[in-house]
Parts: C-alpha cells; structure tokens; sequence
C-alpha cells in the first residue's frame, strides 16, 4: 500500500500531533492549503485501507497524576483468552489489551491489560477487579510496574533520500 503525495503530506502534518485549537482538522487543512472536508475524506480512506489505524491522543501520565503504572499480566485458559480479553479491553480502566504468546516455563502469561492510577494501591485494586472478572480461567497473574517515562511517538515517515 503506498500513499501519494497529498496522502503523504497529510501523515507529515499530523505526526507531531493534532493542534490544540477548537477546530484542529481545519487548521491542519489550512495548513496544507486544502478544505478541510478533503482532508477528513483522505483521512477516512487511509483508514478504511489501512494505511492508519487512528489518531489518538498519547497522554503523558505522569503529568495527569497518575504516577503507578502497571502492566498487569495474567495466564489465562487459551480457549478463553479471546472472549475475556475482550471484557478486561472494554473496562474503563485498561488502557490497552492484549493477548501475546506465552514463553514457557519463564513466562506463563498470555493476556496483558495496562492500569493506570495515582498510587500502587491503587493499581492493586484495579488489578484484582480484573482478577474477580477472569475467574477460574485465570491461573496467575503479575503487575509489572513502569520505572521510567518511554517518549511516545506515532506513525513517522521515513525521508526519501
């Protein structure tokens, strides 16, 4: 899949993130000298293909106060890592879930659920809401908490040249 040269300039716009003005789409658009309904459509299409996923704001946690972050993981029955991965997804709470292969005997987990809160206690009962959700299909369960801030960064074009 390849992006022609307005799709191009369009990702280049976006890849320091959205403006913080009321109308951020349109003042992209007037920056790429384009109407901001074309601009909403390309962006549309890319997705629709595939080209992009989405645009989403990457908050800085820490800044928001919340300074315990855990990646909680859990080894779940394989036959049900799907269905309840969808649930553990859908709390509020779980910024992001996933499943990932497990690495046997060292790394029994295979479901992933990042928690955010303000303290590790905290964490700790976000942790066993999930845990009272997983049931019996969960056999253990780890938090791993972040030691450091890792810059966040989306979709970056590589320059040709």
């Amino acid at each position: 899949m390849t992006l022609d040269a307005t799709d191009r300039r369009i990702v280049t716009a976006l890849q320091e993130g959205l403006p913080l003005v009321s109308a951020p789409y349109a003042e992209i658009a007037r920056r790429l000298d384009m109407d901001e309904a074309a601009l909403v459509e390309r962006l549309a299409r890319m997705k629709a293909r595939g080209a992009i996923r989405r645009i989403a704001a990457a908050p800085n946690h820490y800044r928001l106060g919340m300074t315990a972050n855990g990646m909680t993981v859990w080894d779940v029955a394989d036959d049900r890592v799907a269905e309840l991965g969808a649930l553990v997804g859908a709390l509020p709470f779980v910024t992001h879930c996933y499943e990932r292969p497990r690495a046997c005997p060292d790394w029994p987990y295979n479901l992933f659920a990042m928690v955010h809160g303000t303290s590790r206690g905290e964490v700790e009962e976000k942790r066993a809401r999930i845990a009272e959700l997983l049931g019996d299909a969960c056999a253990a369960c780890d938090i791993l908490y972040s030691t450091r801030i890792l810059k966040k960064a989306g979709l970056r074009l590589r320059q040709k040249g």
